[in-house]
């Protein structure tokens, strides 16, 4: 049986210091590019070694060097990030994911860097009943639902979802009935970098066309257009995933979690009756802390 969120605590769920890559100070850009491109990592850890220790100073993320791409100097990439302490609750946790959105926290003890915790280890703790997965998905939906039509243009459903400011949509077929789910990572792995423009291609300066794309594929959609790329111009509807994984509300939070960790994905619709009702993604059942 597992144990409830009064038993779990940051340390139990998080990915210890001898497994986080971390970058050093000093360094360059081309240090943390290693790790982004090699490893697929949205941020690199930063440290400073003294006499005795390491002291954590933030992290470098793909966004920084985006939109820094003239700067070399790890110490001027580096951003101060919400960060936790290993004896913090899940629920506490939770709380900071939510008001910061945060999906992930690096771990600190005083000043040195224990470890990193994500919203995945998470949500995986309340599938394997580590933490509480006992609230309703009725509590904790969204009735706010993006959704696109099925023969929607794939240029054009990328800006409904960068309009939406969402990853994702719902994909609706000729009836209005949900036929399947498109994400950004639908989008990115059908898309192509285009070669010979000037700006504001340029934005990832001296990086080879892999580093440019890993780089969009860090920030998101927001991104896909001003980073000289192409998409094909052919409907939602043959690049969705047609298998859709749905949930009622009256499934539990582990319900839903179990079937995230199950088919990697972050977001699932809610249906009731047959009917689009709401959606819930990972973050919610955070709420069930």
């Amino acid at each position: 049986m597992g144990g409830t969120i009064a038993d779990m605590n940051v340390v139990d769920v998080m990915t210890p210091r001898q497994e986080v890559v971390t970058v050093e100070i000093p360094g360059t850009r081309d240090d943390v590019l290693e790790y982004l491109q090699q490893r697929g990592f949205s941020s690199v850890p930063v440290i400073k070694r003294t006499d005795d220790d390491e002291v954590f100073r933030g992290l470098v993320t793909r966004e920084a060097l985006i939109e820094h791409p003239d700067e070399d100097q790890l110490a001027l990439l580096v951003e101060d990030v919400p960060t936790i302490d290993p004896d913090s609750t899940l629920g506490e946790l939770a709380a900071l994911v939510l008001e910061t959105e945060s999906r992930r926290v690096p771990v600190l003890d005083g000043e040195a860097l224990v470890g990193i915790v994500t919203v995945t280890d998470v949500i995986r703790a309340i599938a394997e009943g580590q933490a509480n997965g006992d609230v309703e998905i009725d509590a904790l939906y969204d009735v706010v639902v993006n959704t696109v039509y099925a023969e929607t243009p794939l240029p054009v459903a990328e800006r409904e979802l960068s309009f939406a400011g969402v990853p994702y949509g719902v994909v609706l077929g000729d009836d209005a009935d949900p036929v399947g789910m498109l994400t950004e990572v639908d989008i990115i792995e059908v898309a192509r970098v285009v070669q010979g423009e000037e700006n504001p291609g340029d934005a990832v300066a001296n990086q080879d066309n892999e580093w440019m794309w890993e780089g969009i594929k860090a920030v998101g959609s927001r991104f896909v257009p001003t980073l000289n790329v192409e998409i094909p111009g052919s409907p939602v509807s043959e690049f969705m995933t047609a298998d859709l994984v749905t949930v009622s509300g009256q499934k539990t939070a582990r319900d839903a979690a179990q079937l995230m960790v199950g088919h990697d994905i972050e977001q699932i619709p809610v249906i009731e009756a047959g009917e689009l009702v709401g959606i819930v993604r990972d973050v919610d059942l955070l709420e069930a802390l």
